[in-house]
């Protein structure tokens, strides 16, 4: 029906005494403008570098001098489609470049400080540890390198040009001077050469390859990354075989690249994925994951490992060992990762057999070889003392321990005791033995939830929980400073895990106490445990003598250790031609930095890389 002009006036007329009637209705606000808090201030000007937060990268055409005070530096726009360069102030940084390298979506997020929870828990330790590291424990480790042109160790980080921002990290982190493993894997890694590490636990490895990736990140000139759907094109990649370790590889390079612009995003099982992949589309320049969760973001296309710069393996031992090796072999080299040569690989462990050393060669190009010896061969750091128990009496003689243990504690205070078993149904019995009989206890294995593992941890850590059951998930890689004994409940079969279990306490150059229940089911253990126990200087128990002389006279010992006198391993392509001549920080024999007068670099006669 139609209607008349008058009609129309009418209708307008009822709508505005309706509206009058309605006075009291809230005005509309745009949705841009809405959960805004009133002010009287003039708004920002949108243009301002001042409206933005200090790590927005989203709208932002570039830094220009006003926005720096008057500073006539600028940083060119590199003109990626929805991000801008953006100039990280604040923070004591001392002005870092931080122009979203990762090439994600991050939308304005303000970088956490990664230090605030150790001031915390400095705080709430109070007098209980020395939270520095012991360095006079560091003076007489030997290190052997081999390889050509292997590059000088240094003896200060002021030696390493590492960046003005990662320095102030150091600093931060309270390191004073390089671990012996630091002093030189830094320098190689500097260098751009392949290297194969075995240096004892607690000493800095994490760090002795963070730095010079982060380092080496931040030098390269901006890399324009494909943006093909919502795939991540990290830049560097460090796997680990265990999610603990990852997180705790995570937690500390993101300490060491805070305010740097470097992007770390961690990557592992048992975790909901969902997280983990807005994680990537933020932007991703170091990702640290488990293999089985990498070859899934792999298979579905959300990660992609054509740009990957540096490859480390942390415990690339037990990476190449227990059944990883295909995973690895995967990732390495049948996805699209550069091959050697065109990436630096970096592998890391405390201990590296042979074999392994021969599978792992395939993964490095022409690589220096770096063995540091065991900070747990001085007396004085880990006391280890094995004691002949039966299997029935584990259990009170483990309660008698810590029932002393507890007596003993100073002021009331007591270390952490880490309690080694071999099955996940053994670890949740002793854990309820030890609560029922009044010792606090909590437990982590393969069989927990991720939650549970991380809450366990986190109990264990903070003193709630002061006793950790754990299987050899718990054995790799993990740092829980006030790990003062480390129990063998069930020794393990192989010597090597051994030294990782005990290598839980006495990390950092601090005093550590290690025991281990021994019987006739060990017998295998026997001459490599003597024989290590001997080579530390420690006291070995006369019935432990005659055990060994009984397995050695029974035939050959398949737990030999392949590392030979304090060292975790020995480059396999030298092998027969080492002397006693190895560097110590007294000075030596050596020729060149670190080298045996003997070396004269490159291969052994007639052993090649699989890469020459």
């Amino acid at each position: 029906m139609r209607t008349s002009w008058a009609d129309s006036a009418d209708n307008s007329a009822t709508r505005s005494s309706n509206t009058h009637a309605q006075s009291n209705r809230a005005a509309y606000v745009p949705p841009h403008l809405r959960n805004r808090q009133m002010t009287s201030e003039p708004p920002v000007p949108s243009n301002s570098a001042a409206a933005l937060p200090a790590n927005d990268r989203s709208s932002y055409g570039g830094p220009t001098a006003s926005s720096y005070g008057g500073s006539s530096f600028n940083k060119p726009d590199f003109g990626r489609q929805g991000y801008g360069s953006g100039f990280q102030t604040g923070g004591g940084g001392g002005g870092a470049w931080n122009n979203n390298r990762g090439g994600g979506r991050d939308r304005g997020r303000r970088e956490a400080n990664p230090f605030e929870n150790d001031d915390a828990a400095d705080q709430s330790i109070g007098e209980q540890e020395n939270t520095g590291i012991n360095f006079d424990a560091y003076d007489d480790i030997p290190v052997e390198t081999s390889g050509e042109n292997v590059p000088p160790p240094v003896n200060t980080f002021a030696e390493i040009d590492l960046g003005e921002t990662l320095n102030q990290n150091i600093k931060r982190c309270k390191y004073v001077k390089p671990t012996p493993v630091q002093r030189y894997a830094i320098p190689i890694s500097l260098a751009g050469r392949d290297l194969m590490a075995c240096a004892q636990t607690g000493s800095g490895k994490t760090a002795a390859f963070c730095f010079p990736i982060i380092s080496g990140i931040m030098r390269e000139p901006f890399v324009q990354r494909p943006r093909v759907g919502r795939t991540a094109y990290p830049l560097a990649l460090i796997l680990s075989p265990t999610r603990e370790l990852s997180c705790q590889i995570h937690d500390e390079a993101k300490k060491f690249s805070y305010q740097t612009g470097v992007k770390v995003v961690v990557a592992y099982g048992g975790a909901p994925i969902n997280q983990q992949l807005r994680e990537l589309e933020r932007g991703v320049d170091i990702l640290v994951a488990t293999p089985g969760r990498l070859v899934d973001l792999l298979e579905r296309a959300r990660v992609s490992l054509q740009m990957i710069r540096y490859l480390a393996l942390d415990e690339a031992d037990r990476m190449l060992d227990m059944g990883f090796e295909p995973q690895i072999r995967k990732i390495v080299e049948q996805m699209d990762m550069p091959p050697p040569g065109m990436r630096q690989t970096l592998l890391f462990s405390a201990t590296f057999p042979k074999e392994i050393q021969r599978l792992a060669s395939d993964f490095l190009s022409s690589y220096v070889f770096l063995a540091v010896g065991r900070v747990g061969s001085s007396t004085d750091l880990i006391a280890q003392r094995v004691e002949y128990v039966l299997e029935s009496d584990k259990r009170s003689h483990l309660m008698d321990l810590l029932h002393a243990q507890r007596e003993t504690g100073i002021d009331g205070k007591q270390g952490l005791t880490l309690v080694f078993v071999e099955t996940k149904k053994g670890a949740d019995a002793l854990e309820h033995c030890l609560c029922v009989n009044g010792f606090p206890a909590t437990s982590i294995h393969g069989d927990r939830t991720q939650q549970e593992r991380e809450l366990a941890l986190r109990s264990f850590k903070s003193g709630n929980t002061p006793i950790l059951v754990a299987t050899d998930v718990a054995a790799r890689g993990l740092d829980i400073p006030r790990v003062a004994h480390v129990v063998n409940f069930d020794l393990p079969n192989d010597i090597d895990d051994y030294v990782h279990r005990i290598g839980r306490t006495g990390r950092a150059g601090k005093m550590g106490l290690a025991t281990a229940f021994f019987n006739e089911s060990n017998l295998s253990l026997a001459k490599p445990l003597a024989d290590l126990m001997q080579e530390a200087n420690q006291e070995v128990p006369a019935w432990l003598t005659r055990y060994a002389a009984k397995a050695s006279y029974g035939g050959g010992n398949r737990n030999r250790r392949t590392g030979g006198s304090r060292f975790g391993g020995r480059d396999f392509r030298r092998e027969g031609s080492f002397n006693k001549g190895t560097d110590y920080y007294g000075g030596g024999g050596t020729g060149g930095h670190g080298v045996p007068g003997s070396y004269g670099g490159g291969y052994g006669q007639g052993v090649t890389s699989a890469w020459d």
